[in-house]
């Protein structure tokens, strides 16, 4: 193959195609203890969806993939709810995103809250889950 030359779309093929937010910062009010329903605290989000985009990779439109300020309008949205556990959270997050999303398959998700309230020093402690489209 000549130097400059592009491969053709008959010579390769995705085989995991996965869109991530990473590092995304809500102020929220999640807890099981009184105090941080009032006072709340940051969270951090990191998502992974695994979708097939080739649509959009071959013709760069929008149509052919999953927008990533939509996913986030609807991150910020269920962050906005409070719950007493992450766990919760999570779950409710994947279920807005499915719901929401038909071509996202499965998603990854990881939520840490700062300085949770227990008597030790953590940078962040949270939870991590995988979900799958039925």
């Amino acid at each position: 193959m000549n130097e400059g030359a592009y491969f053709q779309p008959h010579d390769m093929k995705a085989t995991h195609m996965y869109i991530r937010l990473e590092g995304m910062k809500f102020y929220a009010f999640h807890g099981v203890l009184p105090q941080e329903n009032l006072v709340g605290a940051y969270f951090h989000i990191d998502l992974k969806l695994k979708t097939d985009f080739t649509h959009a990779a071959e013709t760069d439109e929008l149509k052919g993939t999953v927008s990533y300020a939509d996913i986030h309008t609807a991150v910020k949205e269920e962050m906005d709810v409070p719950s007493q556990l992450l766990e919760h959270v999570c779950r409710r997050i994947a279920s807005r995103i499915f719901n929401n999303f038909p071509t996202i398959e499965a998603l990854d998700i990881c939520l840490y809250k700062e300085n949770p309230p227990m008597g030790s020093i953590a940078k962040c402690i949270g939870v991590e889950a995988s979900y799958q489209r039925h």
